[in-house]
């Protein structure tokens, strides 16, 4: 240290020798990579943010052309995905600006432009092959400009930018359906939003605020951030994000294949994630010792409209004989999402004939079991696809009870040589329409008290031991 203040002394030349290499040092810099972290993104064409965020954990409105200067073009990308069954899906990256109002998203210089597929359209719902629900569905329409913005007209100018990524979804087709929101919406979102563990923003056509209100322990367990209404939004609202999905991942009904999952996501995984969300107690069943005085407990899911069983009132009593605490669940206690789950959760055993109530096994512990009373008319095969086959990726068993023609109210209207009796496949062939309503629609079940007694006996004894 000495030696090099007796060297400045020395050489009185030194500051200006300096001066003489500073351009080769700021070059040394720029190839290393030295320069401080705002230069570099400058460099690279992303600059940082401009905007804070808020205490609701969204953005705070920043005028684009105000607040920061005009960025660097930034290289785009948007992949789409029309193979899949369920959904139509896009996703991009980069410069992108949602404008709520017409319900457009702009990819702005995207690398993956071409002029055949400069606009895109996709309904953002979960359930594409029923071309009547998917009309109700509000398109989404995706607009990719070339490389090196060339628009005309050119994008519009964000005036609120996010710093998290975006899913834009709907709320809209058979939203007052159980079994379908799960399916078509709730394990969507969780499949399309579960991996960014909050930290994302939702954007909701077609919003429906009671069904937000309804799921908000779920949609906020997926997202630190209210819902934004797309709907809503004013003309001049363009909201900038640094990615997007737009439309939900979907495999089939009421259920996840983990290999279609880039998350590995399971059934159980989702049913963990659901108990959290509602802050469910008990995670699995164990088997009721008949000898310790606390009986099994059975929830039994009752319906009002279509396919009601008219003779409950003995049913319960048939359970509640053979050893089961019954607990009955009417329309007002099922769609009660602040209490439901707990009680369904308390339970080891959920019943109920064919309809979207049976979706409530979602709540159940692992290990519980499903009871699907199955209605007259060749419907087994039916019944199993929505609410048996999904019953045992959920760490559920699964049980039926199948009703014969002695215990449909379809008796009272049909005589027994009626095809509905004789040969009810070829009232199925006569389609959809003709099925649905005579033996979906139409009928009730009247269940055989001593047959349904000795089906709740074997139940009993195989989740119980002595």
């Amino acid at each position: 240290m000495k030696q090099g203040r007796r060297g400045s002394k020395k050489h009185g030349s030194g500051p200006a020798a300096l001066w003489l290499l500073l351009p080769l040092l700021v070059l040394i810099m720029l190839k290393t990579n030295l320069l401080p972290q705002v230069a570099r993104y400058s460099m690279l064409g992303s600059p940082p943010s401009a905007a804070s965020t808020s205490t609701h954990g969204m953005t705070n409105n920043v005028d684009a052309t105000k607040a920061v200067a005009a960025p660097p073009i930034i290289s785009s990308k948007l992949t789409c995905n029309f193979s899949n069954h369920q959904s139509n899906t896009c996703s991009m990256e980069g410069d992108l600006r949602i404008h709520g109002k017409s319900t457009t998203v702009y990819v702005v210089s995207a690398s993956t432009y071409r002029p055949e597929n400069a606009t895109i359209k996709l309904r953002p719902y979960a359930r594409k092959w029923e071309d009547q629900v998917m009309m109700l569905v509000r398109e989404v329409t995706m607009r990719s400009s070339p490389p090196g913005g060339a628009d005309d007209p050119p994008p519009p100018q964000c005036s609120v930018r996010h710093d998290v990524p975006a899913v834009v979804f709907s709320t809209g087709g058979y939203n007052r359906n159980f079994f379908h929101v799960m399916t078509d919406a709730i394990i969507p979102l969780y499949l399309t939003a579960r991996e960014y563990n909050g930290h994302v923003q939702l954007l909701a056509t077609d919003y429906e605020p009671k069904w937000i209100a309804k799921y908000k322990a779920i949609l906020a367990a997926l997202s630190s951030y209210p819902v934004i209404d797309l709907d809503s939004e004013s003309q001049d609202t363009v909201r900038c994000f640094p990615s997007a999905h737009v439309g939900l991942e979907s495999h089939k009904e009421l259920g996840i294949v983990p290999g279609l999952s880039h998350k590995g996501y399971t059934m159980v995984s989702f049913r963990d994630f659901i108990r959290s969300a509602y802050s469910l107690q008990r995670p699995r069943v164990t088997p009721v010792s008949r000898s310790a005085g606390r009986k099994p407990r059975l929830v039994m899911i009752l319906r009002r409209n279509s396919r009601q069983l008219k003779n409950e009132a003995d049913a319960i009593a048939a359970a509640a004989d053979v050893g089961f605490e019954v607990v009955a669940a009417g329309p007002d206690d099922v769609s009660d999402l602040k209490r439901f789950p707990g009680v369904v959760n308390s339970c080891d055993v959920l019943m109920g004939v064919h309809g979207a109530g049976l979706a409530n096994m979602l709540f159940l512990p692992h290990n519980a079991t499903v009871v699907q009373i199955i209605p007259w008319g060749e419907l087994k095969w039916a019944c199993r696809h929505s609410y048996g086959d999904p019953v045992p990726d959920m760490g559920l068993r699964y049980l039926e009870y199948e009703a014969t023609a002695e215990e449909t109210s379809l008796k009272d209207s049909y005589p027994r040589d009626h095809a509905v009796f004789t040969d009810p496949l070829s009232i199925h062939r006569q389609g959809f329409d003709k099925m649905w309503n005579i033996f979906i629609n139409g009928q009730h079940v009247i269940v055989d008290i001593d047959r349904f007694r000795g089906f709740m006996k074997q139940l009993y004894q195989s989740i119980t031991t002595e």
